[in-house]
């Protein structure tokens, strides 16, 4: 007899994001696709959705909103579920492949509202993104607690030399209220 267990992970978003995820949208450029992941990261903690992070891929080409994903660890009571993992997940099940890089396909690139932590940055390396562009610097996120793991400059030209564009503190300063936010209203700080 197997004693295997069949186990599932649910990678569902909050109502008030998958009604958003489910409206055709493109955002024109890097502040558009960086304001859109910011207001995600804050209507996650207005609503008590979850922690003060979001993301989301878009096609480079056009601005095309592939996925998003917003902290849901509490939520889905899952360590794995950072925005950027989330939005990764929730990329690779709409097109069906594990990858996002393939000749098939356009170019993807997430938009994060903070730099991401080691385990997001180890994703983002396997995920086939080609840029990955960020908002609040990581010091935000450690600042009310969190713990971001090994992350250091190295970190982020393993990912350059691995053919992925960086991009950091795009509107940093919004990104960073609504950390600064999350912990006036007494947020979990889940990981520290």
């Amino acid at each position: 007899m197997s004693t295997d267990r069949a186990y599932s992970l649910s990678l569902a978003l909050p109502d008030w994001a998958a009604a958003l995820e489910d409206t055709p949208r493109r955002c024109a450029g890097d502040l558009d696709r960086m304001r859109f992941v910011i207001d995600l990261a804050r209507r996650n903690v207005e609503t008590g959705s979850g922690g003060p992070f979001g993301a989301a891929i878009f096609s480079r080409p056009d601005g095309r909103l592939l996925a998003l994903g917003v902290n849901s660890v509490l939520r889905l009571k899952s360590s794995l579920l950072h925005a950027e993992m989330h939005a990764i997940l929730r990329a690779q099940a709409r097109l069906g492949r594990h990858g996002l890089r393939a000749p098939d396909v356009p170019e993807y690139e997430l938009f994060a509202s903070c730099e991401p932590c080691a385990m997001c940055l180890g994703g983002i390396l396997w995920s086939g993104v080609r840029r990955l562009v960020c908002a609040a610097p990581s010091a935000s996120a450690r600042a009310i607690g969190f713990d971001e793991g090994p992350v250091d400059a190295a970190s982020y030209d393993y990912l350059v030399g691995a053919g992925i564009e960086v991009v950091r503190s795009v509107l940093a300063e919004e990104a960073t209220a609504v950390i600064q936010r999350y912990a006036a209203l007494g947020g979990t700080i889940y990981n520290g």
